[in-house]
């Protein structure tokens, strides 16, 4: 990912960035990406998308503590769990299953 710096940047301007962070509950950095963020908003997914970028990591928001939520792969929740039930079609052989083992767990009290 690429960096950017910004030089010269007044210390009002700096104290007010770090204020405004922890009042989101993020770090400077992670407030300074929010900010870039919905400065650009979709544009920047749409172009993504139209350059044939669907597969690679993307950042799709922030935590409470600024880190950034990357997505990641182009499945969709279906395609996922179809994928799931496909390679564990089978249930484990020679094992409880959580129905049983809460009946057993409820039996013994």
């Amino acid at each position: 990912m690429p960096n950017l710096s910004i030089k010269d940047v007044p210390e009002a301007w700096a104290q007010a960035l770090r204020q405004r962070a922890a009042r989101n509950h993020r770090s400077l950095q992670g407030e300074l990406m929010a900010i870039v963020e919905k400065a650009v908003g979709d544009d920047v997914a749409t172009a993504a998308d139209a350059l044939g970028e669907r597969g690679r990591p993307r950042i799709v928001g922030y935590d409470p503590r600024g880190w950034p939520i990357v997505r990641q792969g182009w499945k969709t929740p279906d395609e996922v769990i179809a994928s799931l039930r496909e390679a564990f079609a089978q249930p484990v052989a020679d094992q409880l299953s959580s129905i049983e083992l809460i009946r057993q767990d409820r039996d013994s009290r």
